[in-house]
């Protein structure tokens, strides 16, 4: 083979594999194209583009009165596009970026204008696509910013991107805090009703399609969501506005001033069960208080001496005493094996059992459930069980702690020495709001039912669920032992350790406690004290119910001295704002009873007056009647040019008045109103005559 065809050989066997290369590349890209396309257009777009859920704006929280205690307002991050479709030109972009700079730095106060526009000439050298420009920016300050230049050439063309997100506030700020709870996406369940209604608040996500670009950063395709998000329901809640700000106001005041370490406050409305305020503080430093734990419902302790209303229930009940039996109190000993119980003001004697729960008599209660139930203490125990405070009350809101309330089957059951103590509240543990729910029961006449938060659920302004109190039991006891629990509480505060509770205007029962209870792990070897004041008003028509439980005083620690000036102050407050709780009382008039006199004068001043008073006005009719419907008499006087007016009856202004427009001068003696006149009424006078006027 000569050298021309070795060389031909060599070229047609590169030619050929060239060829076959590119036959092959030619195969493989259809194959990719249309046999496997479809997967690797699905792996791009999973790259490049994506949906992400967009936060619902949460439902608004609500107070019985109307007043909005929860919502969602919007907030945005601006971002910028700086190759956006309306600013890709370079001439377009330094002509406008330096005004942008400039408005910017007016409107945000954090950058010079210089700064603006080197950050934002960088950003475009850099090509960046999704810059920061501000964070937390409200929807009325975005509405300004997008008539800035560069951002005014279009919605999605001017390179701005607002990124909205919702911002969750409370327009009272502290008040109900704990009540109204809070949404953390660290917690699984939330706290208060944020937490409880999550499901309805929290609405429907809407989805938002975004891109990767460089940097790894996910931008907005468009400038609004594909699926818009559904905003969530609205919860109308039980609170009352006006009374939890006094709720907080007076728990706190007394807190400070007992250098407490804790305290609650709960009211609520008797018939209806609805919780009207809830305030919960502990001490973070010396005199400062702020809600970090809601006792109301999660702070289980011994309820000292206000749970003798339980115990005095089942002995009635059972009839093993009434309120005229007598117990004999000694020395204010009572001893037991193992134990002796104590009355902190000492022995009363022997007294009735109505004085003795006046008295908050400790050794007088104990002895009675002692004596009557040592042998069946299953007799006493089932009462509780019967009407299941030894149940929670399964509140619309999470956190409830379970009562602890023995019966002889607990391991920790002492033959000898729970009982008695069980009977004047120790051994056992509850919450303030169980305790009050109690309470509230004796109140509303037997009838025991669950607290409840929250009214109703709507939906665009149309209820879609709404909520009654849960009834535990109709009838705690019978209506004769409930008339008597009732007579024993007023009793306390009318002639026992509730005194400084009474009120003259209106009728207080309740029942004052004082509790030495556990400092945490450390047991009942360092004296820490609960006082607390359990009670409604007003005694003969029971309205609200409230408890008060204040933890750690240091300045006193009885029922009455600490936790009572709260009640009183919360009490007399809503009973002056409440029209419903006094329109019977007698009208009380004092002074002058009459109806207000007018001088004689201008008519139409003293029908302004009137008007303005309320008041009547009774006056002659140009037919001759006389309007005699219990009004008030005056008379409209019309003067005559030339003739004398009659000034008898005006006062001072009104006859000077007259009199100058007649042209007489005025001699003026005493005050008052007129009584006499130098010129008789009706005579013809000339101008420039002295006329005398005597008042009185």
């Amino acid at each position: 083979m000569n050298i021309r065809d070795n060389i031909l050989l060599r070229v047609y066997l590169a030619f050929g594999l060239i060829v076959l290369l590119a036959v092959a590349v030619l195969v493989r890209l259809c194959d990719v194209q249309f046999v496997e396309g479809q997967k690797w257009r699905a792996m791009a777009d999973s790259l490049s583009t994506k949906y992400i859920n967009i936060e619902a704006a949460r439902g608004n929280i609500y107070s019985v009165d109307g007043s909005l205690l929860a919502t969602s307002i919007p907030e945005y991050e601006l971002r910028m596009d700086m190759f956006a479709g309306g600013i890709q030109d370079k001439d377009v972009f330094d002509e406008k970026v330096d005004s942008l700079a400039l408005r910017l730095s007016q409107f945000f106060k954090d950058k010079t204008s210089k700064e603006y526009s080197r950050y934002l000439r960088a950003a475009r050298r850099d090509s960046a696509r999704y810059l920061l420009i501000k964070r937390k920016v409200g929807y009325q300050e975005l509405k300004m910013v997008r008539t800035f230049p560069l951002y005014n050439i279009g919605k999605y063309t001017g390179g701005l991107i607002a990124i909205q997100q919702n911002k969750r506030i409370r327009p009272f700020k502290f008040l109900a805090a704990r009540t109204i709870g809070y949404k953390n996406e660290n917690v699984a369940n939330g706290v208060g009703l944020e937490g409880a209604y999550k499901e309805y608040i929290n609405g429907e996500s809407g989805k938002r399609l975004v891109q990767r670009i460089a940097g790894g950063v996910w931008m907005p395709v468009n400038d609004e969501a594909e699926v818009a998000p559904k905003e969530g329901a609205d919860i109308i809640s039980t609170i009352d506005i006006n009374m939890q700000d006094l709720v907080q106001s007076a728990l706190e005041k007394q807190l400070k001033l007992s250098d407490a370490d804790h305290g609650t406050v709960i009211l609520m409305e008797v018939g209806s069960a609805e919780v009207r305020a809830v305030a919960n503080y502990t001490r973070v430093s010396k005199g400062v208080y702020e809600e970090k734990f809601n006792y109301a419902i999660g702070g289980s302790q011994d309820p000292g001496s206000t749970f003798k209303l339980a115990s005095y229930m089942a002995l009635l009940e059972d009839k093993k005493i009434d309120t005229n039996t007598m117990v004999a109190t000694g020395d204010g000993t009572y001893r037991i094996p193992g134990h002796t119980i104590k009355d902190s003001h000492g022995g009363i004697g022997t007294v009735t059992v109505m004085k003795a729960f006046e008295q908050s008599a400790n050794t007088a209660v104990a002895k009675l459930v002692n004596t009557h139930y040592q042998d069946n203490p299953s007799q006493f125990t089932d009462h509780l069980y019967d009407i299941h405070m030894n149940e929670r009350l399964v509140l619309q809101i999470p956190g409830e702690t379970k009562p602890v309330i023995k019966n002889p089957s607990f391991k920790s059951w002492n033959k000898n020495m729970t009982l008695p103590q069980m009977a004047y509240g120790y051994e056992m543990q509850i919450t303030p709001l169980q305790m009050l729910a109690f309470y509230n029961a004796v109140a509303n006449d037997g009838k025991y039912i669950a607290p409840i938060f929250v009214r109703e659920i709507r939906r665009l302004g149309s209820p879609i669920e709404q909520f009654q109190a849960r009834v535990i039991a109709d009838r705690i006891c019978s209506e004769r032992t409930i008339k008597k629990l009732q007579a024993m509480l007023e009793s306390v505060v009318t002639k026992g350790t509730g005194k400084l509770m009474g009120s003259p205007l209106y009728r207080v029962a309740g029942k004052t406690g004082t509790a030495q209870v556990a400092d945490e792990n450390r047991g009942y070897g360092k004296k820490v004290y609960q006082a607390s004041f359990c009670g409604y008003f007003p005694a003969d028509k029971p309205k609200y119910s409230i408890i008060v439980s204040i933890n750690g005083p240091k300045n006193g620690y009885y029922g009455a001295q600490v936790a009572g000036p709260v009640f009183k102050e919360i009490a007399d407050r809503i009973y002056a704002s409440d029209m419903e709780m006094y329109n019977n009382i007698p009208e009380r008039l004092v002074g002058n009873t009459t109806n207000p006199e007018a001088k004689a004068g201008e008519s139409k001043s003293v029908k302004r007056v009137y008007n303005a008073l309320g008041v009547k006005a009774l006056y002659a009719a140009r037919s001759g009647g006389v309007d005699t419907n219990n009004g008030v008499a005056y008379e409209a006087y019309n003067t005559i040019k030339g003739v004398m007016p009659n000034v008898n009856g005006m006062g001072l202004k009104d006859a000077l008045y007259l009199l100058g427009n007649a042209g007489l001068k005025a001699k003026v003696k005493g005050s008052g109103k007129v009584i006499s006149q130098s010129i008789p009424a009706g005579n013809r006078i000339g101008k420039g005559l002295l006329v005398q006027i005597d008042l009185q």
